[in-house]
């Protein structure tokens, strides 16, 4: 009840002052694009969308929730669901949550050390940020559910499969997928060793990678990317970022795990999937709007065009376990679209680093030992070893290592 209380005079107010939304490629919508910048035009058209807040967002200086700043949050996302799209939500907070409610200080739950703390807090304050978000969103109309993403999600191809048909299931029933890292069972550096993703910001970008999402609004505690810290002198926004950004970067936020330096990593992830990001202040109770309709907010990074789901597994979602070193001739062979046989042999490995099974993903190097790939192995380490000692032409050494479908060109990243 005092939740209730404490949010619904913010709803009316934003209620009285957001825009009027038209649908997705309506023809009210397309009148008022004209005054869209051609680079943010693939925003207004975004049909599938994901919204990343952060600890600093939805929570207090204190630790509480923003219950002001949720709320418009949430009428927001409906705003953008009446307009046609479909919406997942990443949202940071539970373990801030958590930390108020068993009575612990931050100094010891971001102690690295502390690990089973910090899982104590993720496991007392899930529920807390998912229940008021299950609140807020019934009052629109919506349903939500509860999504928890561990490493290992991401690192197995049939796992990672299985979440993003979820993923599409949801948003076809009109559910709002709200996501977040399952810091209960995760988050130990010494139990995850694998780690694909540190933070909800490279979280957010791989979702939105491999969800197929349009867009992906990161919601911060700054404006935009700037060239120094937004509070020193001389700053400047960096309205399109690029590879000739420079830029110098701050402290990062005190309240979560990533700074600014872990959004523009995230952000250039999803914009190389395929996905229009923009990094824009979520204080601004508007922005989400704003962002969705082109409007000049934020910096913008530029979507590259859309790999294959495989090949946005490999090349953001898995982490390599080895590195298996070949021959010039073959590298040409693997860099050739044209080439009649593009599967790795054994005949062309030179030389293995590291003791990976069958179906494991390395990386590929050539013969100066630069990494041009990374794929799927289908022969094990030792299986490689007993080929390149065997010195001549055995059965093993014709066998495809790594067959077509199973590898990516990272300089095509």
């Amino acid at each position: 009840v005092e939740m209730r209380s404490l949010w619904r005079p913010v709803a009316k107010r934003v209620l009285q002052t957001r825009s009027v939304s038209h649908p997705v490629g309506s023809a009210r919508a397309w009148l008022l694009d004209h005054n869209v910048e051609d680079e943010r035009l693939p925003l207004t058209n975004a049909k599938r969308v994901v919204v990343k807040v952060g600890t600093a967002v939805v929570s207090n200086p204190d630790g509480t929730l923003a219950l002001s700043r949720l709320g418009a949050l949430v009428e927001q996302i409906k705003d953008l669901k009446d307009s046609g799209r479909q919406v997942l939500l990443v949202s940071s907070g539970a373990v801030g949550l958590g930390r108020l409610r068993l009575g612990l200080s931050r100094d010891v739950v971001a102690n690295p050390a502390n690990v089973i703390d910090r899982q104590a807090c993720a496991a007392a304050g899930q529920g807390i940020l998912m229940s008021t978000y299950d609140m807020m969103f019934q009052r629109m109309g919506i349903s939500a559910a509860q999504v928890l993403i561990t490493q290992g999600d991401f690192l197995s191809r049939e796992r990672y499969s299985y979440l993003t048909d979820t993923l599409d299931r949801l948003t076809s029933l009109g559910a709002i997928p709200i996501i977040n890292e399952n810091d209960v069972v995760t988050g130990c550096s010494e139990l995850d060793t694998m780690r694909v993703f540190s933070d909800n910001d490279k979280l957010s970008a791989l979702v939105a990678a491999g969800a197929d999402a349009d867009g992906l609004a990161l919601l911060t505690d700054v404006d935009a990317v700037f060239t120094k810290p937004p509070d020193e002198p001389g700053a400047e926004r960096i309205r399109v970022f690029t590879a000739n950004s420079h830029l110098e970067i701050g402290e990062k936020s005190t309240m979560g795990r990533g700074g600014m330096s872990s959004k523009i990593a995230a952000a250039r992830v999803a914009a190389l999937g395929g996905v229009q990001t923009v990094i824009a202040s979520g204080y601004d109770l508007n922005n989400i709007t704003n962002i969705f309709q082109g409007k000049d907010v934020g910096t913008l990074f530029l979507a590259a065009p859309r790999p294959n789901k495989r090949q946005r597994w490999l090349t953001f979602a898995t982490t390599t376990q080895g590195k298996v070193m070949v021959s010039g001739s073959s590298k040409e062979r693997l860099l050739d679209p044209q080439a009649s046989n593009r599967s790795l042999l054994a005949s062309d490995i030179l030389s293995v680093e590291g003791g990976f099974p069958q179906q494991s993903v390395v990386e590929l190097a050539d013969e100066n030992g630069n990494t041009f790939a990374r794929g799927m192995m289908q022969m094990s380490a030792d299986t490689c070893r007993e080929s390149l000692s065997a010195g001549a032409v055995t059965f093993n050494s014709s066998r495809p290592a790594m067959n077509p479908h199973d590898y990516v060109i990272l300089e095509s990243f």
